[in-house]
């Protein structure tokens, strides 16, 4: 029972945590300004949850796939954004 309810928590804190880059996206496209955004920032962030999301795969690891899927999507949009408008 705690297993479980541990591991629903951390899908749950593992895809509410990669929002922020949702919110940055978000405000990338309505906004079309990427001021003081950096594209090395988000890359290496694209690469972190990236890599992080292979390990999870190679794991089998559902909260780590969930939660880095979630996050590569994001960050995706954000290093998409910052070079569509930069």
């Amino acid at each position: 029972m705690a297993k479980s309810f541990l591991k629903i928590y951390m899908v749950f804190i593992g895809v509410f945590g990669q929002l922020v880059y949702f919110a940055q996206a978000f405000k990338i496209f309505t906004t079309k300004s990427v001021a003081d955004l950096s594209l090395f920032g988000f890359t290496t962030g694209l690469i972190a949850v990236s890599s992080w999301l292979v390990y999870g795969l190679v794991l089998k690891d559902i909260p780590l796939i969930i939660a880095n899927v979630v996050a590569c999507i994001g960050a995706l949009a954000c290093v998409a954004g910052i070079l569509i408008f930069r």
